[in-house]
């Protein structure tokens, strides 16, 4: 299987290419900095910012892609009090804008292959809490471009999951206690790699089925 993977060089995008690529399968790899994709030295690299729309239009991808999982994003917490026009755009670029040209650009090859679409959103794209306003306001927006796409692909054999994770132990995690001014401990989240199984497990459906939204929480 071949699969387009976005956000390798950490968090979860990057223990899903490692998941990948230790079973076998052929990697693409988007990252915005080459040196993130060193572990992965049989992949192909695509080098592009995902705020970047001319840079994400210009991508040459393969013919076929058995998936596309969109897991980069970024954060910034803040009020709507707080928030200036930098941070929105910031978020909604890349947690939004982003993905949304990318699968413009590989539903050619994810049409070929009658491949599966995964978003990582998170719990922020179900519910927004104090502080959260930007970054829940992209990955809500992130649910309604997947339930689209969703609709719009099931005649073309493409298949659209949203996967939505809670508060899981990654870097983004760790950036966000510093910015909440709390204490981080790992072991109180849930492990990007339990998150991956349940990716995996979307990749790997057979194609009978299919799961249009599904979340896994801390216990």
């Amino acid at each position: 299987m071949r699969h387009l993977v976005t956000g390798a060089g950490s968090g979860i995008g990057r223990e899903l290419a490692l998941r990948l690529r230790d079973r076998g399968d052929e990697l693409v790899l988007l990252v915005r900095d080459p040196a993130r994709a060193a572990d992965f030295p049989d992949a192909t690299v695509l080098v592009a910012d995902l705020g970047d729309p001319a840079a994400i239009e210009a991508l040459a991808l393969p013919d076929r892609l058995d998936s596309v999982v969109h897991a980069a994003g970024v954060v910034e917490l803040g009020s709507v009090s707080e928030l200036d026009a930098a941070a929105w755009t910031a978020q909604v670029a890349v947690n939004l804008v982003g993905p949304a040209l990318l699968t413009r650009v590989a539903l050619p090859a994810l049409r070929a292959a009658r491949g599966t679409l995964v978003m990582v959103n998170s719990g922020a794209g179900l519910r927004a809490n104090p502080g959260w306003a930007a970054y829940a306001a992209s990955k809500f927006g992130l649910r309604a471009l997947a339930d689209a796409v969703r609709a719009e692909e099931r005649a073309h054999g493409v298949r659209v999951t949203s996967v939505f994770p809670g508060r899981s132990a990654t870097p983004m995690q760790e950036k966000v206690h510093r910015q909440e001014g709390k204490a981080y401990d790992a072991s109180d989240w849930v492990r990007a790699a339990t998150v991956v199984d349940t990716i995996v497990s979307v990749l790997d459906l057979p194609p009978d089925a299919t799961v249009p939204e599904v979340s896994v929480t801390p216990r």
